[in-house]
């Protein structure tokens, strides 16, 4: 193997690695749904998947306003949720499998302080700042959507 045959074969797959780290320092951009929190419409991405919920809404800089993610578990647990690398203050609600909002916080961004669930969910719901509170949204308010069932 001649020397630039060589360099080739050793730089590729560090360029395939160096790829994938940009990839996972940007924002993701996840399919979304239509919820309601009353007459409020709400655009949330969807983070299905164990990847998508770890990034979730990490390296964003802004949001629209009736923007969030909805966090899908398989399973109800106590949620827990932090801010690292997350630039845009959220209100996060934690929301049982009929919608009904569980609990609701506030969280800084760039921390790593913990916000969990009052009790087992599987859903959790990002949005801007204080988008619960300016609405009148707190515990046992009711979202409606797909993902809730009846």
């Amino acid at each position: 193997m001649n020397i630039n045959a060589l360099r080739t074969f050793v730089a590729a797959p560090a360029l395939a690695v160096s790829l994938a780290c940009l990839a996972q320092t940007g924002p993701q951009k996840l399919p979304s749904i239509r919820l309601n929190a009353g007459i409020h419409n709400i655009q949330a991405e969807v983070a299905r998947t164990p990847q998508q919920r770890e990034i979730g809404l990490m390296f964003r800089e802004s949001m629209g306003p009736n923007e969030g993610m909805l966090f899908a578990f398989d399973e109800p647990a106590t949620q827990c949720f932090w801010m690292r690398n997350t630039f845009v203050p959220l209100a996060v609600a934690f929301v049982a499998d009929d919608g009904t909002i569980v609990n609701t916080d506030e969280m800084k961004p760039q921390t790593l302080d913990s916000h969990c669930s009052a009790q087992p969910v599987r859903f959790v719901l990002e949005m801007n700042k204080d988008w619960f509170t300016k609405r009148g949204i707190k515990a046992g308010f009711k979202l409606k959507g797909e993902p809730f069932r009846p």
